[in-house]
């Protein structure tokens, strides 16, 4: 089957420009460090497709979900996960410790454990401030990133007010 796309265009040229206006009177900025802060992903870049799964991405949580709605991509493994209540890895909001590098940490850095285990990887961040998705057992200990110069970042992470007390 091949699709059709209808163009509607006007015969006269409007003498006033579109300007794109903002979602949010916040700059840019500003709202990516407050979803970072508090752990809300937004768009590809935090939420990579194929890579992210819902539940570790805490979509449960903010009701992005539906555990009676079928037909989705990734339905059953969603359910059984949610029924099983067994989630390994979450995406928690991390704060950057001591100096920074001077170029943005790479997405999909490994976040590494005090005695150099892989705890889980770097998704965003900007500033001091970021999103790291992180095997819910070693979120405890002091957790570091290695930089592209050799040197190390400690970053904390914590479990945001708003998620449920269960999975904090």
């Amino acid at each position: 089957m091949t699709c059709r796309f209808r163009v509607l265009r006007t015969l006269r040229p409007s003498p006033r420009r579109v300007r794109a206006t903002p979602t949010s009177s916040a700059p840019w900025d500003e709202r990516c460090m407050t979803s970072f802060s508090t752990g809300v992903p937004e768009g590809v870049h935090d939420l990579p497709p194929g890579v992210a799964l819902p539940l570790e991405s805490n979509l449960a949580f903010m009701n992005g979900v539906s555990f009676t709605k079928g037909c989705y991509i990734g339905q059953e493994l969603t359910a059984r996960t949610h029924h099983m209540g067994i989630v390994r890895k979450r995406l928690f909001p991390v704060q950057l410790v001591g100096p920074l590098p001077s170029g943005d940490i790479t997405p999909g850095t490994v976040v590494l454990t005090e005695s150099g285990q892989a705890a889980g990887k770097y998704r965003a961040g900007q500033g001091d401030v970021g999103l790291a998705l992180l095997h819910l057992d070693k979120v405890k200990g002091l957790l570091h990133i290695r930089t592209a110069g050799g040197g190390q970042v400690a970053l904390t992470a914590s479990a945001p007010d708003w998620w449920p007390t269960a999975a904090k």
